[in-house]
């Protein structure tokens, strides 16, 4: 069998990420899988995009594609500055892909300019769609926050600032109807909270919903020892470490760092804690000391997430972090609060807490009940690791996919 997985990076952001571990673990199981990217980082001959490096080591194609598909968005002056997709910007992607000639097209995360909405329809080949967030049911934001117009059919977009009913959104909305709505393709989520989004929405309500969930190679992602860890990044071995790590991390209002710095300030001081965060974000004071440690490799972050006494995940609106399951993998309890895609990695009080949401005061209650007693902790990191193993071990997740492509 032969797959074409296309995602805009393999390895920039959270569905680079999962859709390039997916491709390795179906290659790992002996599927002839390929991947397709706009911004390819890796060396690896299996994923093909543009190898031109440009600003920051980032593909010119990929910079011009993005910069041009947002263009749109300069006629609206308050407009928010969340992720907002409008791809617009032609391209002949389809003639690549039947170039490759595939058994099977695997959509995961298209946008930046990568994949236009028109181009969708060319393709001739069956095709699985995996969601990473909203985008491709809504008229153009990747996380609805409170509206509800995706349900519908979109305009007077809050995120844009517009208060007109064809605007942006609208349009971009009635392009997705006119060409996708007669195609038949099957749509996977990795959340449960992401599929119930999908069967509510006007343009996704009649497909075919599946859940699957990323996966994780648990070889790379394993519990470290914790002394150990801390003492080779250069951290305090006497101190309880709150992690807390994501893209954007504190840009991102979405993340929810403004509530992890109202619980830090309510924290009992008796419990010693620092603070550790990772990922390209910039820098904010804190009432305890912060250690900012920029991006990281895999085979670093294992030693990260084991150094942490708890990985704290304050998202507002999330599908299937990797972050926490990353953690959970590294016998690392999270916590987290209970919306989105959260409860399906997190079991309140047996491999973490799911704190009541938007409720700084619940989210301190939770970092400081997981590190307060010693053996409660030592419970709840094994616990952690055996969930993970138990629901997301990749080999398990690419069978899925598997047994799914045979159906196809």
């Amino acid at each position: 069998m032969k797959t074409l997985l296309i995602n805009t990076s393999d390895a920039r952001g959270g569905a680079a990420r999962a859709s390039y571990r997916l491709h390795k673990g179906l290659q790992q199981a002996g599927i002839n899988s390929t991947m397709l990217v706009q911004d390819k980082r890796s060396t690896d001959i299996s994923v093909i995009g543009p190898k031109l490096i440009g600003l920051k080591g980032i593909g010119v194609n990929y910079i011009f594609r993005y910069v041009i598909d947002q263009l749109p968005l300069l006629l609206y002056p308050k407009y928010q500055k969340t992720v907002w997709s409008p791809q617009w910007l032609p391209n002949k992607i389809h003639k690549k892909i039947n170039r490759l000639n595939p058994d099977i097209v695997h959509f995961h995360w298209i946008c930046d300019g990568f994949v236009p909405i028109e181009e969708v329809s060319k393709i001739k080949q069956p095709l699985i769609w995996t969601l990473h967030d909203m985008w491709p049911f809504t008229g153009g934001c990747h996380y609805n926050g409170k509206c509800d117009r995706y349900m519908h059919e979109c305009g007077k977009c809050p995120q844009l600032g517009s208060d007109k009913e064809n605007d942006l959104s609208r349009r971009v909305w009635g392009r997705k109807k006119k060409f996708w709505a007669n195609l038949d393709f099957t749509v996977v989520t990795p959340s449960r909270w992401l599929a119930n989004c999908a069967r509510s929405s006007s343009l996704f309500g009649d497909k075919k919903i599946e859940v699957i969930p990323n996966g994780l190679d648990l070889q790379k992602f394993k519990p470290i020892d914790k002394s150990k860890a801390k003492e080779d990044l250069n951290l305090p071995v006497d101190k309880n470490l709150i992690l807390f790590g994501a893209m954007n991390s504190i840009k991102d209002k979405r993340k929810g760092f403004q509530y992890l710095k109202s619980a830090i300030n309510v924290l009992s001081e008796d419990l010693d804690f620092e603070a550790i965060v990772f990922g390209n974000s910039g820098k904010d004071k804190l009432n305890i000391p912060v250690n900012y440690m920029g991006n990281f490799p895999d085979n670093m972050l294992t030693k990260l997430y084991s150094a942490a006494d708890v990985f704290v995940a304050p998202s507002l609106q999330d599908n299937l972090p990797n972050t926490i399951m990353e953690s959970l993998a590294c016998g690392t309890p999270s916590v987290a609060f209970d919306i989105g895609g959260m409860s399906d990695m997190i079991v309140h009080k047996e491999n973490g807490y799911l704190a009541k949401p938007f409720n700084a005061d619940d989210l301190a209650r939770g970092i400081e009940w997981i590190v307060k007693h010693d053996q409660r902790k030592k419970v709840l990191c094994e616990n952690s690791r055996k969930y993970v193993e138990k629901n997301f071990e990749l080999k398990y997740i690419a069978k899925r996919y598997i047994d799914l492509y045979s159906q196809m």
